[in-house]
């Protein structure tokens, strides 16, 4: 009975914690420039480097807990929405990781490419550009592909057993097609706007501080000491 109770707080708390880690991520390792300049920008902040690495892998730890909780919460609604869902981030959790691989071989790279002189045209660049170009940020839009299928999916089974107000289920659904429809147009060279993917994180927030509250009001209200007071 009292796990029932303490859902809505780790439900939450699970939200909070993926919304931070995925902004700590992307603020360390999202890095602009020529190739070059981002080879020579992580040679001089190789602990930043590694620190948004450790948050990427920290978000794919929290997404399968999260995943796992809100299929928990929302099975009874539709188990076959729910496993689907529960499958489409679980895909992510294991990309996001996957690509770190090419931005954790970026480090010993750029310092290579810093004791080789920062030659203007080599190989360095070439490889680089693979690493995180087409591993890390790739692997990121995909990993974002699979969050959206999954998140329209949850939002849906909110709608469904109310356990969010219905309007914070609608709007759930319709950020995640926003987004997800973002994504498709980056994979075809479409230059998109931030607003398209940032409007996820005040989403999020807003569901995992809503949860939170809800979990400590239904806690209070359930706790003899707490009512006597």
């Amino acid at each position: 009975m009292n796990s029932d109770k303490n859902t809505p707080r780790v439900l939450g708390a699970a939200f909070l914690i993926v919304i931070v880690t995925s902004l700590l991520m992307e603020t360390l390792l999202d890095l602009s420039g020529s190739i070059s300049n981002i080879l020579v920008q992580i040679s001089e902040n190789l602990t930043l480097m590694r620190i948004g690495i450790f948050f990427a892998l920290v978000n794919s730890a929290a997404i399968v807990v999260l995943a796992v909780l809100l299929y928990t919460v929302l099975n009874k609604q539709n188990k076959i929405i729910a496993l689907i869902a529960l499958g489409w981030w679980l895909a992510e959790a294991i990309i996001l990781p996957i690509s770190k691989i090419g931005a954790f071989a970026l480090i010993p790279l750029s310092l290579r490419f810093i004791e080789a002189g920062a030659p203007e045209s080599s190989f360095y660049q070439t490889l680089g550009n693979f690493l995180y170009y087409g591993i890390d940020r790739k692997g990121l839009e995909m990993h974002m592909f699979f969050y959206c299928l999954g998140g329209i999916l949850w939002f849906y089974l909110f709608y469904k057993s109310r356990y969010i107000p219905w309007i914070f289920a609608i709007w759930g659904m319709i950020a995640e097609s926003v987004a997800l429809i973002g994504g498709v147009l980056v994979w075809f060279d479409v230059k998109v706007n931030y607003l398209f993917f940032i409007q996820l994180l005040a989403l999020e927030l807003v569901i995992g501080l809503w949860l939170l509250i809800k979990g400590v009001k239904v806690q209070q209200q359930d706790d003899p000491a707490s009512a006597a007071s």
